[in-house]
């Protein structure tokens, strides 16, 4: 019989936010591919919050756009409000996070896969691999269709065994009312793989026409230009802009809470899996800070119309009627009602130190991992472990070598760098703290660290090439401009005094007032002809403005930054791999010949990060290597 499908070159496993951009990745380049998921009506789903972005997650996603993937696009497409946060600290801590309309975005994720080339769809459940001789050759699914294929990405989220809980009540699902899936993790362990389980939560449903919004304090968002994708240049996507709301839990709500705490899975011994330590659930809260009698809650809207509201705050999985008892006690939310209650689910996820920096397993060659299965969370770091994964099993099938971003080039490469060099004993979440060189890394600059190297690669296509030269060289060009620009006392300093800062008494260099703290380029542009003048007559947009105002304004700090990062990345590219049986070396500590031998580090550099290897150890490989 003749096989009814081609042999693609590379089958994602998931179409979550990891998968779909693994995906897009593969196929845009060339690669013949093929997407399977379970429910092609919930493709790129917004499990938990409706939202996309925050603190160093909303840089993640703003790289993801400046490689050429696309949650920042389909973002823009779907925000009903858009916040920059931390805006009143440095531009290495700005993070940007949108509120979506959740069944937007997921359609508009599913527009760009049916229009993409390349790209095949099937729905079904992949219940196991195929493999020959240590290599990956193809899946089979439940259905009993065997796919071949010469690379695979599995991004099964929190699908994989999955065992949801509300109070006592215990039932298989990979999110709630859709199955989990059975038989990879079984042949993987089989394997030789590392399994553990992880378990994550979300909160109550609200019915917003229940609610009591007077009692509750407002939160709008910004109105401004800002946005994800820099290729989105108008800030509207006719959709209304709606806001959130924020309100307090209190004692009542804790002594409500706390009485069901005997049938909570957390405590009961029913869940034995690690939470995410920087999105507890509320009773959690509860356990961890005793002391504490009120905790802030944020109601935000699920879609531009719907009366549907997620109620960030109070993820739980305390029994549905002890919920809805204690909800009723907030201020405000008096005669709530709601769709459905919180709760908890467990799932399997593989330890990341068993993958390559380019997201390959180790164990099995052309096997990739992204996403959940890694042990993060969050809808952004799953994209870009996705994006990373579709890229590299691309080009390892097209002889393109490896795509593999630094940690002074990227989040991301902070992001794979801690999960394959360090491994998780808890959900991973991305935070600004754990990168070595956040002024380097800031939201705005994205584009500039990172697209030339998607288009090097064919990711970015040409036609956004052309956008980022002309937004560098109109940057460039403004930069020019006030640091050739002198003005004089008469003609700056009655601006000075509005911005309450002191008055020159000479002439002096534009970019010298830009540098003052008080003093910001929007507002000199509105009250200085000549700026407001070159800003006209060059179409600058207020993105460009803002980049450039930033390098004014911190080139010290950046050119300090970027003098230390080049001093270490000489570690980086010292490759060991290879090179050392480490426990044959005597003279490392017996734990860095453990942590070396296990994970295999591919350079010094990330030798040096492992947990366990001293700089004694790194001494030691030093000398071996003639250095």
């Amino acid at each position: 019989m003749p096989d009814l499908f081609p042999i693609y070159d590379v089958i994602v496993v998931g179409a979550g936010h990891a998968g779909c951009e693994a995906a897009c990745a593969a196929a845009n380049l060339g690669s013949k591919t093929l997407l399977i998921t379970l429910d092609m009506n919930k493709i790129a789903q917004m499990s938990c919050n409706p939202a996309i972005g925050g603190i160093a997650k909303g840089q993640i996603v703003r790289e993801i756009d400046a490689l050429g993937g696309y949650t920042g696009i389909v973002t823009d497409a779907s925000t009903i409000q858009f916040r920059m946060l931390n805006s009143s600290k440095g531009p290495a801590m700005w993070s940007p996070r949108a509120q979506c309309d959740r069944m937007v975005f997921s359609l508009c994720w599913r527009d760009i896969l049916e229009h993409t080339d390349n790209l095949d769809m099937w729905q079904d459940d992949v219940t196991g691999l195929l493999m020959e001789q240590g290599r990956v050759v193809g899946v089979e699914t439940k259905m009993g269709v065997r796919f071949k294929g010469q690379r695979v990405v599995l991004t099964t989220g929190t699908f994989l065994d999955g065992l949801m809980h509300v109070g006592r009540v215990s039932f298989s699902g990979g999110r709630i009312s859709e199955p989990a899936s059975f038989g990879l993790s079984k042949q993987l362990a089989d394997y030789g793989f590392t399994v553990g389980r992880m378990k994550t939560g979300t909160p109550v449903r609200i019915d917003g026409r229940s609610v009591d919004f007077s009692k509750l304090t407002r939160q709008d968002g910004d109105n401004d230009f800002h946005r994800f994708s820099f290729l989105s240049f108008s800030v509207t996507n006719g959709l209304e802009r709606r806001p959130c709301f924020i309100g307090y839990t209190n004692e009542k709500v804790h002594e409500i809470l706390r009485e069901g705490f005997a049938d909570s899975p957390l405590f009961n011994g029913t869940i034995k899996s690690i939470g995410p330590r920087y999105c507890p659930s509320i009773e959690t809260k509860l356990d961890t800070f005793p002391g504490k009698d009120s905790h802030h809650l944020f109601l935000e809207p699920e879609g531009e119309t719907t009366t549907e509201y997620y109620l960030n705050g109070f993820s739980s999985s305390l029994p549905w009627d002890v919920q809805l008892r204690a909800l009723r006690h907030i201020e405000g939310f008096e005669n709530v009602r709601i769709f459905r209650p919180g709760y908890a689910i467990e799932y399997t996820f593989f330890q990341p130190t068993q993958l390559r920096p380019t997201l390959e397993t180790k164990l099995v060659e052309g096997l990739y991992f992204a996403g959940q299965i890694n042990g993060t969370t969050g809808y952004e770091e799953a994209a870009a472990q996705g994006l990373m994964a579709g890229i590299n099993a691309h080009l390892s099938l097209h002889g393109g070598g490896e795509f593999v971003l630094k940690r002074d080039q990227a989040y991301i490469g902070v992001l794979i760098d801690d999960l394959v060099t360090k491994g998780v004993d808890e959900p991973y979440r991305m935070f600004t703290s754990r990168a070595e060189y956040r002024i380097l890394l800031r939201q705005d600059d994205a584009d500039a660290r990172l697209t030339p190297l998607g288009y090097s690669i064919g990711l970015v296509k040409r036609d956004r090439m052309l956008i980022f030269e002309d937004k560098m060289r109109k940057r460039d060009m403004l930069v020019d401009y006030v640091s050739n620009l002198s003005v004089s006392p008469d003609e700056i300093n009655g601006i000075l005094e509005n911005l309450n800062t002191s008055p020159v008494r000479q002439r002096v260099k534009l970019v010298d007032i830009i540098s003052r703290p008080q003093v910001t380029m929007f507002k000199l542009k509105d009250d200085f002809a000549p700026l407001r003048e070159f800003v006209s007559e060059n179409l600058l947009r207020e993105e460009i403005i803002e980049a450039a105002e930033v390098l004014i304004k911190y080139r010290g700090y950046i050119e300090r930054e970027k003098l230390l990062a080049d001093k270490l990345s000489r570690l980086e590219n010292l490759v060991i791999a290879g090179k050392f049986d480490y426990m044959k070396i005597s003279s490392l500590s017996y734990e860095a010949r453990q942590k070396l031998t296990k994970i295999n580090p591919r350079t010094i550099g990330q030798a040096s990060r492992i947990t366990g290897v001293s700089p004694a150890d790194i001494s030691v490989l030093l000398i071996l290597l003639g250095r």
